[in-house]
């Protein structure tokens, strides 16, 4: 068998396939190490990736909270506002309508003071046009009349 070629063959085909099992398994081996170590790191860094994705998502809901509580005191605030601008408004209107009301029962008294001063002063001018007349009949019957006397005197009483 030592000296039979297909064994020496066979050995060396042995041989080789062995060496290059090693060397091939080798590098099939370290390429799927590198791969396994490129996957690994590729996971960790999806990892890290994922933990500031939620940590940045933690943020801009914290962040969301906020603002919509401010946005609720600002939403408050203006209410509240409103209610004090139409208070004083309704205040302003009410003060308005009592100085505008004021003034008409202002100018319907003068109007009335007036009314009746003419009116007294048209009757006194009457009074004196008759009296005059009545007078000047008179005088032009040359008779005394008590009741122009009286009238007279009356009249000075009034007009002072």
């Amino acid at each position: 068998m030592l000296q039979d070629a297909t064994f020496w063959v066979a050995l060396a085909f042995g041989i080789f396939f062995l060496l290059t099992f090693k060397k091939v398994g080798a590098l099939i081996v370290g390429g799927l190490d590198q791969r396994g170590a490129k996957i690994r790191q590729e996971l960790e860094e999806a990892q890290r990736l994922r933990e500031d994705a939620e940590k940045v998502l933690s943020e801009c809901q914290k962040r969301q909270l906020e603002a919509e509580a401010e946005a609720e005191k600002m939403l408050a605030y203006a209410r509240e506002e409103a209610a004090r601008v139409l208070k004083r408004a309704d205040e302003d209107v009410q003060g308005a309508v009592k100085r505008r009301e004021s003034q008409a029962m202002d100018r319907i008294a003068q109007a009335e003071a007036q009314a009746l001063i003419e009116v007294r002063n048209t009757a006194v001018d009457i009074a004196i046009s008759a009296s005059r007349q009545l007078f000047a009949e008179r005088l032009a019957k040359n008779e005394p009349d008590p009741l122009l006397d009286r009238s007279l005197k009356s009249l000075a009483v009034l007009l002072n």
